[in-house]
This record gives C-alpha cells, sequence and structure tokens, in this order.
C-alpha cells in the first residue's frame, strides 16, 4: 500500500515522508482516554505529560473485540503538563505517536506500524526504520492486547 493509496486517505491519513502516514483529522476521532505521565515513570523523558488517546472506527472494533483489524489507528498525543494555580493544563504538544495495523506491510513489527512526530510535525518522523527497537520492543510486553496498552474507557 502507497502512501497515497485510497484506503489510507479514507482513514483519514495524509501522505508523509515516513512510512506511518500523519493522521490528519484525528482529534475528531474517538477519544480513548487520558493518562498524565509523572516524574518517576520509566518513560517520563519521552511520554512525560498529558497524553490522550485517540482511536479511528477499525480501532474501536479493536479494543471491543481484543483484535485490531487492519486499517486500525490510534494516536498518543503527548502534550507538557503545565501545573499552575492548583490546576493542571495542557501545554506545547511534545509527540505525536501513531499506530496503523496493516499485517502484510508492517509483518516484520507484529502486523502494526510505529511513528512518533516530533511535536506533532509531521516533517519530523522520528522511528522510521528504528520500529522493531524503538516501538515494538515495549508493545510486545506482557499486558497489552494485540500490542496495545491502553483501554477503552467504559
Amino acid at each position: 500500500m502507497t502512501l497515497d493509496h485510497p484506503l489510507l486517505l479514507a482513514l483519514g491519513l495524509a501522505a508523509s515522508s515516513a512510512s506511518v502516514p500523519y493522521p490528519d483529522g484525528y482529534r475528531d476521532w474517538h477519544h480513548v482516554s487520558t493518562t498524565v505521565i509523572r516524574p518517576g515513570h520509566p518513560f517520563y523523558a519521552v511520554l512525560g505529560g498529558i497524553n490522550h488517546t485517540y482511536a479511528n472506527a477499525l480501532a474501536l472494533v479493536g479494543y471491543r473485540s481484543g483484535a485490531f483489524p487492519d486499517g486500525a489507528v490510534l494516536v498518543y498525543d503527548t502534550l507538557e503538563a503545565r501545573d499552575a494555580d492548583h490546576a493542571l493544563t495542557e501545554g506545547q504538544r511534545r509527540m505525536l505517536g501513531v499506530m496503523v495495523k496493516d499485517t502484510v506491510r508492517y509483518a516484520a513489527t507484529a502486523g502494526w506500524g510505529f511513528e512518533n512526530f516530533e511535536a506533532g510535525d509531521r516533517s519530523r518522523a522520528l522511528v522510521g526504520d528504528s520500529a522493531a527497537s524503538a516501538c515494538l520492543a515495549c508493545h510486545s510486553r506482557a499486558g497489552t492486547r494485540d500490542h496495545v496498552y491502553t483501554r477503552l474507557r467504559g
């Protein structure tokens, strides 16, 4: 599947130089959950702050069934957490993590394509060919369901 493939375009994904396309319009998708990662967490350096997870319609099928179908896309939107005046609020975007399920294209990484866009900038893809070591190693740990950590909020 090429980056301008009609399926990707229909899913709201735009072509980019990354192997995983940037997810245009993801904030209009279903909001799955919010997590605040604080100092002391093992991934604080990368994911510290307020993290919102969004899912497209096919990813919702995966959350409900436990098996994510091809075409499922998850977005992990990481923002700075600002703590002031007894309120925790969102700051600047730190990173936009994207997982795309395609069992053929991403067979080497358990059927998932992974990419992180620095500061949410589509031209600043960070993962590239390092998906197996940078992402899959962690997403293969116990506690994931089809390599996904988040759960659909009831």
